[in-house]
C-alpha cells in the first residue's frame, strides 16, 4: 500500500529502451511507489503476469518482437482487471486512440514528464482500487456476508441497517484512503474507527485524537511534534502522535471543528503523506491510515465557508454514516440487556430481570444522546435498584426529562404496540411496512392489501428519506 493506493503486485514497466525504463522506475520510486518491475523483452510479459501479477502496466507502443499494440489485447483478455497505460512517441497518437478504444486506461507521450507520469499512475491505481471496492461491495450485498464479524463485536445490534454499514466498512478497510465516519453523538464513531483499524490488519497502533478546541499551534504540536527549541519551553524534541501512529491508524475525532490553518496541514498530509514538525523545515513522511469522524454535516459546513472544499472532497470518498438509535429500535432490548449486565458487574450486583413495560418505555424514548444516553439511563437505574425486577420506577426520574411517562395499565392496543400514543403518520408508516412484509416487498400487492394506490406507497416511502416524489410510470 503506497500513496494511498493498494498495490497487488508491482507496477510493470515494459520498454525495450533500458534507459527510458530506468528513468520511469526512478521517477516512480521518488514518488513513493517502490514496487516497480522492468521488462525489456515484451515476449516475457504474459509469463510474468501469470507468475507475479501487476497493479499497473506501463506499456511501450513500439518494441521488437511483440509491439505494445499487439500485446494490449492479450493483456486485456487474460488480465482485464490490470490497468494499462500506453507510452508512445508523438507520431503514434492515432494508434494510441485505437488502443484507448481497445481498453487502455491512458497514454503518455515521450519524453515522459515526471509530474504527468506520477499523476497518471496514481490516478490509475486509485480508479482500480475503487473498481475493486465496488466489486467486493456488490458481492457482500448480494451474499449478506461478513468476513470478520468479530471486528464489530463491540456493537450490540441485530439491525439490518447496521449490518449494511459493517459490510461497507469491511470493503473500505482494505485500502489506505481516508475514511469519514458521520453520525450523531453517542452512536459509536470511535468504535467503528477501531473496527476499521482491526480489519485493516496493520501492524501499527491505533491513535485517537479529539481535535475539538485545538487551535492551530496545539494541533500541529500534538500531531506533528516539534524540534528542540522550536518555542519557549520546548526543551526536548517531541515526535508527535502521527509518528506514534506509523504503520497504523490515526483517528481524528470532531474533524468538523478543525481550524482553517489546521485544515490546510491535514490536506497536505492526506494528499502527499507529508508534514512539518513545528520549528523544522525538513519534510517528514507518514504512512499512517487516517480515519476522521464528526457529528456535523460537513457539506453544510463547506457551503457556509467553514470547511475547505478540497479537504471535504478528499475525505468524503469513503463515508460511513452510523444511524441514530431511534432508527434501529429493534436494538433497544439487546443493548439494554447488555448494559444491565455491565452495570451489574460494575456495582457488584446480580443482573436483574427486565419488565415488559420497561422495554416498551425504553423503545419510546427519542435518545438524542443515542447509545451513550441509554448507558447513562441504565447506570442510574442500576445504582438505585436493589434486587428482583428492574421496572419503569427505577427509570422514572430520567424518563420525565426525556419524554412523557407512558401509562402501563389498561389494554390500550396502540400503547402496547407503539409504546406511546402514535401519530397518524406513524400508524400509516406501520401499516405500509407490514403490508410490504406480507407481500415480500411487492408494491402492487401491498397497495391492494391496504386499499390504496401503488403511487401512494411510493410517495410515502420517498417522503421518509426526504426525496421529492416522482410520478409513477409503472402503474
Amino acid at each position: 500500500m503506497e500513496n494511498g493506493c493498494t498495490l497487488k503486485g508491482p507496477v510493470l514497466v515494459v520498454d525495450d529502451d533500458e534507459q527510458v525504463a530506468n528513468l520511469v522506475a526512478l521517477t516512480l520510486q521518488f514518488e513513493g511507489i517502490a514496487q516497480v518491475c522492468k521488462i525489456s523483452d515484451s515476449r516475457l510479459v504474459m509469463e510474468h503476469l501469470c507468475q507475479a501479477g501487476a497493479s499497473l502496466i506501463l506499456l511501450d507502443m513500439v518494441m521488437p518482437n511483440l509491439s505494445g499494440r499487439e500485446l494490449l489485447p492479450l493483456i486485456r483478455q487474460e488480465f482485464p482487471h490490470i490497468p494499462v497505460v500506453m507510452v508512445t512517441g508523438l507520431s503514434d497518437v492515432d494508434t494510441v486512440v485505437e488502443c484507448m478504444k481497445g481498453g487502455a486506461y491512458d497514454y503518455l507521450l515521450k519524453p515522459v514528464e515526471p509530474s504527468r507520469l506520477a499523476a497518471c499512475v496514481r490516478n490509475a491505481l486509485r480508479v482500480n482500487d475503487l473498481q475493486n471496492e465496488v466489486s467486493v461491495l456488490k458481492q457482500y450485498l448480494l451474499t449478506d456476508h461478513l468476513k470478520q464479524p468479530e471486528a464489530f463485536a463491540a456493537f450490540k445490534t441485530c439491525s439490518k441497517k447496521m449490518r449494511a454499514v459493517f459490510q461497507y466498512a469491511e470493503v473500505v478497510s482494505a485500502v489506505r484512503q481516508p475514511v469519514l465516519i458521520t453520525g450523531e453523538t453517542g452512536v459509536g464513531k470511535e468504535l467503528m474507527a477501531r473496527a476499521i483499524h482491526q480489519l485493516s490488519a496493520v501492524k501499527g497502533d491505533f491513535v485517537a485524537v479529539n481535535v475539538a478546541g485545538l487551535d492551530d499551534t496545539m494541533f500541529s504540536d500534538s500531531l506533528f511534534g516539534h524540534k528542540k527549541g522550536a518555542f519557549t519551553g520546548a526543551e526536548q524534541p517531541r515526535e508527535g502522535l502521527i509518528r506514534k501512529a506509523a504503520g497504523g491508524t490515526l483517528f481524528l475525532d470532531e474533524i468538523g471543528d478543525l481550524s482553517g490553518p489546521s485544515q490546510v496541514k491535514l490536506l497536505r498530509l492526506l494528499q502527499e503523506g507529508e508534514y512539518f514538525q513545528v520549528g523544522s523545515d525538513s519534510i517528514k513522511k507518514s504512512d499512517a491510515r487516517v480515519v476522521v469522524a464528526t457529528n456535523r454535516n460537513l457539506r453544510e459546513e463547506m457551503q457556509a465557508g467553514r470547511f475547505r472544499s478540497d479537504l471535504y472532497y478528499r475525505l468524503c470518498t469513503h463515508t460511513i454514516e452510523l444511524p441514530p438509535l431511534r432508527e434501529r429500535s429493534e436494538d433497544i432490548q439487546l443493548l439494554t440487556l447488555h448494559l444491565v449486565e455491565e452495570a451489574a458487574r460494575a456495582y457488584g450486583k446480580q443482573p436483574p430481570l427486565l419488565s415488559a413495560e420497561l422495554l416498551v418505555q425504553l423503545r419510546a424514548l427519542p435518545y438524542p444522546g443515542n447509545v451513550r444516553e441509554l448507558q447513562g439511563l441504565v447506570l442510574d437505574a442500576m445504582a438505585r435498584h436493589q434486587e428482583g425486577l428492574l421496572t419503569c420506577e427505577h427509570f422514572r426520574l430520567r424518563q420525565e426529562q426525556n419524554s412523557p411517562v407512558i401509562p402501563t395499565g389498561g389494554n390500550e392496543p396502540l400503547l402496547s404496540l407503539f409504546g406511546h400514543f402514535p401519530s397518524f403518520h406513524e400508524i400509516e408508516d406501520y401499516l405500509i411496512d407490514e403490508a410490504l412484509k406480507l407481500s415480500s416487498g411487492n408494491h402492487n400487492l401491498a397497495a391492494s392489501l391496504l386499499g390504496i394506490t401503488r403511487q401512494t406507497i411510493t410517495n410515502r416511502l420517498k417522503a421518509r428519506t426526504g426525496d421529492k416524489p416522482k410520478v409513477d410510470q409503472t402503474g
